[in-house]
C-alpha cells in the first residue's frame, strides 16, 4: 500500500470527522434560534479541531510503531490424546504476513523470522494469506522467508487473500486460479513449505504419529465484504489418524463445519487480525467474529475441542492499535486420563 495512500485515507477521515461535528453545532444552533438561546461555536471548534489532532495521532502511531511491535505468546496446550512422544512438542504458528507490510521496513520482517526460530519449534504452522494482491510481494522476501526453519518444517495452507479475489486485472476467473497456483508452487519451491490443499501429512515419533491437517479458506459467514470457501474437510480428514491438528484460515470455518463434524482436539486459524484495533480490551473483531483472537474451547457437547486464532502479523491497512504481530508458541502436553 503506497505512502500516498495511507496519508489521504487520514486526510478523508479529519474532513469528515471536522465536517461532522460542525453539522452538529449548526442542528444546535438551528434550534438555540428557534427556540431562543445561544449555542457557542468555540467549544465546538476546539473539539473538533482536538478529536482531529488525536485521530491523527492514533494513525501516526499505528502505522509508525504499532505495526511492528512484536508479542510472543506461549500457550500449553494440555490434552489426553496428546501421544507420549509428542509431549512437550512445539509447534510455532505464525499466520497472515500480507508482506506488502514491510516494503518500506524489510529489516522488520527479518526480526520476525529471527524471533521464530528463537522459540526452537519443532514445527512452524503458518495459516494464510502470504500475500495481500499478489506473488510479486512475496518475491523480494524470499531469502528471508527461507531462513525460518523448524525441526519437522513449515506447513501452510492458502487464505482468502491468497486466492487473489481483490485484484482487479484478471481476464477471467481461469486467469486468477493459474495465478493462485502459481502462488502455490511459489510456496512449494522456492520457500520449500509443505503447503496442504485440502489434504494432511504424518509426523511420525516412535510409535506415534501427529497428523496435519489443511484445507484452503472456508469463510462459513457473511463478513461484510467478498471472500471464498474452497476448503474441503472431508478430503483432508482421508486416511487421518494420530492427534490431528488442523490449519484453517478462517475461524468460522471452526464452529460451523469442524466441531459438528469430525473430533480434531485442535484447530489453529488467523484472518482477523482482531481489526488491528483494540481499545481497553475490546475489538470491532468481535462484532463480526464469535472466536476473534486467542485460545477458545468448544461447548460441552462437542467434548475436547480447542481453536486457536493468531492475530497475524503484517497489515492489510497499514496501522495497528492496541493488536501487536503475534508469535504464538504451543506447547503440547499430555495429560493422563
Amino acid at each position: 500500500m503506497s505512502l500516498k495512500f495511507v496519508l489521504l485515507l487520514p486526510i478523508l477521515w479529519a474532513l469528515v470527522l471536522f465536517f461532522s461535528i460542525h453539522l452538529l453545532w449548526g442542528v444546535f444552533w438551528l434550534l438555540g434560534k428557534c427556540l431562543h438561546f445561544s449555542v457557542s461555536y468555540t467549544p465546538w471548534k476546539w473539539t473538533a479541531i482536538g478529536l482531529v489532532l488525536l485521530s491523527w495521532s492514533v494513525i501516526a502511531y499505528g502505522y509508525f510503531v504499532g505495526r511492528f511491535r512484536l508479542d510472543v505468546n506461549r500457550v500449553e496446550f494440555a490434552h489426553t490424546d496428546v501421544p507420549p512422544s509428542f509431549d512437550g512438542y512445539r509447534i510455532v504458528h505464525i499466520s497472515d504476513l500480507h508482506l506488502s507490510t514491510f516494503n518500506d521496513r524489510p529489516k522488520a520482517l527479518e526480526r520476525f523470522v529471527d524471533s521464530v526460530n528463537a522459540q526452537h519449534p519443532d514445527l512452524i504452522c503458518f495459516t494464510g494469506d502470504l500475500v495481500t494482491i499478489g506473488k510479486e510481494e512475496a518475491v523480494p522476501f524470499t531469502t528471508v522467508l527461507k531462513k525460518m526453519k523448524a525441526k519437522d518444517g513449515v506447513m501452510a495452507v492458502l487464505g482468502n487473500h491468497d486466492f487473489l479475489i481483490y485484484r482487479r486485472d484478471f481476464a477471467n476467473n481461469a486467469a486468477r486460479m493459474r495465478a493462485v497456483e502459481e502462488l502455490a508452487d511459489y510456496m512449494r519451491d522456492d520457500l520449500g513449505w509443505c503447503l496442504l490443499r485440502n489434504e494432511n501429512r504424518l509426523i511420525a515419533r516412535e510409535k506415534d504419529t501427529l497428523c496435519v491437517l489443511g484445507v484452503d479458506n472456508h469463510s462459513c459467514s457473511d463478513q461484510g465484504f467478498h471472500t471464498v470457501a474452497y476448503g474441503d474437510l472431508s478430503k483432508a480428514m482421508a486416511d487421518a489418524s494420530g492427534f490431528k491438528i488442523l490449519l484453517s484460515h478462517d475461524p468460522t470455518h471452526w464452529r460451523s463445519e469442524v466441531l459438528p463434524q469430525t473430533d480434531i482436539p485442535l484447530t489453529l486459524s488467523g484472518h482477523t487480525h482482531d481489526a488491528q484495533l483494540r481499545l481497553f480490551g475490546w475489538s470491532p473483531a468481535s462484532r463480526m467474529f464469535p472466536e476473534h483472537a486467542g485460545l477458545y474451547s468448544a461447548d460441552g457437547e462437542y467434548g475436547e475441542q480447542f481453536l486457536y486464532v493468531n492475530v497475524g502479523t503484517g497489515c492489510t491497512f497499514p496501522v495497528r492499535v492496541g493488536v501487536d504481530a503475534e508469535i504464538t508458541v504451543i506447547e503440547l502436553k499430555r495429560v493422563k486420563s
